[in-house]
């Protein structure tokens, strides 16, 4: 049988792993770092193996945890990798996809994975969504866009993760998809001025498509917009992709793998 670990007691580490870094530190049970943040570069090409083993060297840096909360790009479901757009690359982000590795990834078991890895009790997310649980305030419903290496999106209706809607792989217009046509290749091409004017149309042209009653907009790239997005959106600091690991556990009670899991490929 197991035994809750009192609440005042838990630290959670919570790792952030982006198209171009992996973020990680630990939270105490009020959510504040308690070392600081750790960042190592994403490697390419990335196997899943490497990924675990590139997380748990990682994790050892780090305090001891009690739980792990994990933020991944993609179409994550009960902790297993769908879709991950950067990991299938051989050298990052927007260079050609390898097929074994897009093989390799595909219904991988992140969660089990990690939770083997790491030893401790682990929930596997898309990133977007850790973004989202530090900065919700639970009330109507409440979206969350990253702009880091692509678009990251996540949703919530009173507090409450809803599916995962990969917006980031939709055409905005023939043959370019939202990651491209506001992901950091873009910001880099045309300059943090005229990015954040495409940036703003962006939200003007899904705000009907969402009805959100507030937006939040974060990520690593967040804090060089330039341009006032309206008065229902809110940009909120890069941390979150990592504060956020601690208030997920709370907010919604998901899948959670525990060390000694056998893993599935979630075709069952």
């Amino acid at each position: 049988m197991r035994h809750p670990v009192p609440v005042d007691n838990v630290l959670t580490l919570a790792i952030d792993c982006g198209g171009s870094g992996l973020k990680g530190s630990v939270l105490n049970h009020e959510g504040a770092m308690v070392a600081d943040r750790v960042r190592v570069p994403t490697p390419y090409p990335m196997s899943p193996a490497d990924f675990v083993r590139t997380l748990v060297e990682l994790a050892l840096r780090l305090p001891t945890a009690s739980r792990a909360t994990v933020g991944m790009p993609g179409m994550i479901r009960h902790g297993r990798v769908i879709t991950t757009p950067h990991y299938i690359t051989t050298a990052g982000p927007f260079s050609p996809v390898d097929p074994d590795l897009a093989r390799a990834w595909d219904h991988f078991d992140a969660q089990t994975a990690l939770a083997r890895g790491l030893g401790i009790p682990t929930r596997v997310v898309n990133d977007a969504e850790v973004h989202g649980a530090a900065v919700v305030s639970g009330a109507g419903l409440e979206v969350v866009f990253t702009l880091g290496t692509g678009l990251g999106c996540a949703v919530f209706d009173d507090g409450t993760l809803v599916p995962k809607i990969e917006l980031s792989r939709a055409p905005v217009r023939k043959g370019v998809i939202y990651d491209a046509w506001v992901g950091n290749l873009a910001r880099r091409d045309l300059g943090n001025r005229k990015w954040s004017k495409r940036v703003k149309s962006v939200i003007d042209d899904l705000r009907p498509m969402f009805v959100w009653d507030r937006l939040y907009v974060g990520g690593g790239n967040a804090r060089k917009l330039s341009v006032n997005l309206g008065e229902d959106v809110t940009v909120v600091p890069n941390e979150a992709g990592i504060s956020g690991g601690i208030r997920l556990w709370e907010l919604d009670h998901g899948t959670v793998s525990h060390p000694h899991d056998e893993p599935s490929d979630g075709r069952e």
